[in-house]
């Protein structure tokens, strides 16, 4: 049995508050959340690119209302020729369980492309009210 002064929480000692600091900005600078890119996109926001980086056929099942479809095996200096450098691409896949997200976030960023990735995908999305489109929606 364990004793109860031991803590789980604890077992690793807490970072300190400056490593902390630079941990949480680091993560914010490569990562964004639904809300963020919805509110975003609502007030008409142009300076970010929003990337389904799933299959073609799941794009096409369904997607963010204006997602351009990338599948992250797909990227390479050709297929991304026409993003332009100068906006933030934002990946994204289903939700916490897909990393293709990630995987086209990597590829972008090696690409020399300033990329974030919209963390929970198209899950958290879908449960921020975030228009979709695609035919699930159309009922095809």
């Amino acid at each position: 049995m364990t004793s109860a002064n031991f803590s789980f929480v604890l077992e690793t000692p807490a970072a300190s508050p400056e490593t902390a600091r630079s941990h949480f900005q680091s993560k914010l600078a490569v990562e964004t959340d639904a809300w963020d890119v919805k509110t975003d996109m609502e007030r008409g926001r142009a300076d970010f690119i929003v990337i389904d980086t799933r299959s073609r056929e799941d794009y096409e099942a369904r997607h963010i209302t204006g997602a351009v479809s990338l599948p992250h095996r797909t990227m390479n200096a050709e297929t991304t020729a026409h993003l332009p450098k100068d906006k933030v691409m934002v990946t994204y896949c289903w939700g916490p369980g897909c990393n293709s997200s990630t995987k086209g976030a990597l590829r972008l960023a090696a690409l020399g492309f300033r990329v974030k990735e919209l963390i929970g995908g198209l899950e958290y999305w879908i449960t921020e009210g975030g228009q979709v489109e695609g035919k699930l929606e159309s009922g095809e």
